[in-house]
């Protein structure tokens, strides 16, 4: 991915408490194959300190690194 600059979009997701900004970025990551698609929006993937998971609340911001595969006319990703 590092290697492939055309591939990579940078994005920050910001929202008031309880908008749905974990949920969200579980669908992300579960686009990408990291969780199953019925985990997204229970998983909570980036609360992964033990304050966070116990209270179910976002308390730091994380980052991780997707692929973007762009479609081409025909729904197909390009080379």
């Amino acid at each position: 991915l590092l290697f492939q600059p055309d591939k990579i979009r940078n994005m920050c997701i910001l929202a008031h408490v309880d908008h749905g900004k974990t949920t969200l970025s579980d669908y992300l990551i579960a686009s990408n194959g990291y969780v199953h698609p019925k985990l997204a929006g229970k998983q909570r993937f980036l609360d992964w300190r033990e304050e966070e998971q116990k209270r179910g609340i976002t308390m730091k911001s994380s980052s991780i690194a997707l692929l973007h595969v762009p479609k081409g006319d025909e729904g197909k990703p390009r080379d």
